[in-house]
């Protein structure tokens, strides 16, 4: 009879419903804007570290707050987006317009991933997996709109959400889930 130590393993305390929309300029991609709608513990959790004067409402000064304390800290972690532009690496540096709502009492951060990419005439890929490494959090896209594009009249875009087989976590045993992009100008 053998003797196999205990393996501690994590698994997701947040879940997070994601939608993600490609926002197209003149040129091509300008970046994805991303919202996270949270689950109601981790909404609770964050409502009651930074919604001071507790009125169910987030204000500047609170958003800073919820900034500063409870995403900032995903920067080295590429804000748990991880983008590949035509099969190669693109490290996400930072954010732009973070902010943060609570609705009925549901926490939701919206923010925009900077990401250029020039329209050309042959289709570039873009794939976008959402996911935390330690698997503390799982991101899955939100069920009634998942994906959506902005200003792209000018080209050629489809979109398609799926797993990303490309990519697996928690020893290996999960491929997150990852928006697919193909566009080029019509």
């Amino acid at each position: 009879m053998g003797c196999f130590p205990h393996q501690g393993k994590a698994h997701p305390h947040v879940f997070v419903a994601q939608q993600l929309t490609t926002v197209f300029d003149a040129k091509g991609l300008a970046g994805i804007q991303v919202n996270w709608i949270f689950d109601d513990m981790f909404s609770s959790m964050i409502s009651a570290d930074h919604d001071r004067n507790e009125n169910g409402m987030l204000e500047p000064e609170e958003v800073q707050s919820i900034k500063a304390n409870a995403f900032s800290f995903i920067k080295e972690f590429d804000y748990f987006s991880y983008i590949r532009i035509d099969s190669k690496p693109f490290k996400v540096q930072y954010v732009t317009d973070f902010s943060a709502t609570l609705d009925q009492g549901r926490l939701s951060y919206d923010f925009f991933i900077p990401c250029h990419v020039s329209a050309t005439r042959h289709p570039k890929e873009i794939v976008v997996s959402s996911y935390d490494p330690s698997y503390y959090s799982a991101i899955y896209f939100n069920d009634k709109k998942p994906v959506d594009t902005v200003n792209g009249s000018d080209m050629d875009v489809n979109l398609k959400v799926g797993l990303d087989k490309e990519t697996s976590i928690y020893y290996d045993m999960v491929n997150p889930w990852a928006l697919f992009c193909s566009f080029r100008l019509k």
